[in-house]
């Protein structure tokens, strides 16, 4: 005797094995993925530990007898730990923000030029693999006195002599620094935006479009909006890469005062062994600022995700 299936049935049936796989698949890339992720938190997490316990001993490069906090009081005390605390801030901010603002537009082109985003991604990418060290000798090349962007201007007779060129390296204002991240930040914010107005932006940008409004309302209420919780979680990541980067500032920062980590570093290598706690000190804020720009990064990831915004 024939019995109908239930529609239902079936619905839930293939739901059942759908969410079987997708538990196995995860199991599986868990299984795959812990060897690694262990050696990630053995090394980075122990270290940061190590450091942690180092900076609240009195004297790590001997046998310590006792715990305080003396190190970073004197490191929050310490008037120049402010001044490159200062510096820090406001060549990771303002990078950030020109880096943000280049990304949008520059997302806004491609899309409105329908580029392929499979061309786009692995051009993007190129800058993306180059090491800081060469980006910061490529600095070097194009922005000193006596490189190329001088010679050429010498040339034209825009300047006199190499001398009159600009300081655009080793000055007061990091801009030597502000352009290396800029150049190295604009790639990783841009895919981000592009992604999420690809999935999302341009049914509703065309929405716009059907109720006639204009190129600002669209990007006021429409694309500002979609991009906001992905363009956010981007900028704190690069705001914590630029907090703690160190070739760079090491190779076209001042001399005083210093970023901090060039200051950390500074501090740790010193051969008076009682102002290697206060590196460690600084070390371990640099790595607390990190950490938290981080976690407020991966909320607004979730964000953006809820709202269906996928990165």
């Amino acid at each position: 005797m024939f019995t109908p299936v239930n529609a239902n049935t079936q619905s839930v049936s293939i739901d059942t094995d759908a969410r079987t796989r997708e538990s196995t698949s995860l199991s599986t890339t868990g299984v795959l993925v812990a060897p690694a992720l262990l050696v990630v938190v053995v090394l980075f997490g122990g270290g940061l530990v190590l450091g942690l316990i180092q900076s609240l001993t009195n004297f790590p490069a001997a046998a310590p007898d006792r715990l305080t906090f003396e190190h970073f009081v004197n490191v929050l005390s310490d008037p120049d730990f402010l001044h490159s605390l200062m510096l820090t801030l406001y060549i990771s901010t303002t990078s950030t923000a020109i880096a943000a603002v280049l990304s949008i537009l520059l997302a806004l082109v491609l899309l409105s030029l329908s580029v392929k985003y499979r061309f786009v991604h692995f051009i993007f990418k190129i800058p993306l693999t180059v090491p800081h060290l060469v980006i910061a000798v490529a600095v070097v090349f194009m922005l000193s006195p006596t490189g190329f962007f001088s010679r050429l201007a010498l040339k034209f007779g825009l300047i006199d002599s190499s001398a009159s060129f600009p300081l655009l390296i080793n000055d007061h204002r990091g801009v030597g620094i502000i352009l290396a991240y800029v150049w190295k930040e604009i790639p990783f914010i841009t895919l981000m935006i592009l992604s999420v107005l690809r999935n999302r932006g341009v049914e509703l940008l065309e929405v716009g479009r059907t109720l006639k409004a204009g190129p600002w309302q669209r990007f006021r209420y429409i694309t500002l909006p979609t991009i906001s919780p992905s363009l956010g979680a981007a900028c704190l990541i690069v705001f914590a890469y630029t907090f703690g980067a160190f070739e760079i500032p090491f190779l076209l920062g001042q001399t005083y005062p210093m970023m901090l980590p060039v200051w950390a570093y500074k501090n740790y290598s010193d051969v008076d062994l009682l102002a290697r706690p206060e590196g460690i000190a600084t070390g371990i804020i640099i790595a607390g600022v990190i950490i938290v720009a981080i976690v407020f990064s991966q909320a607004l990831i979730q964000a953006a995700r809820r709202r269906g915004a996928v990165l």
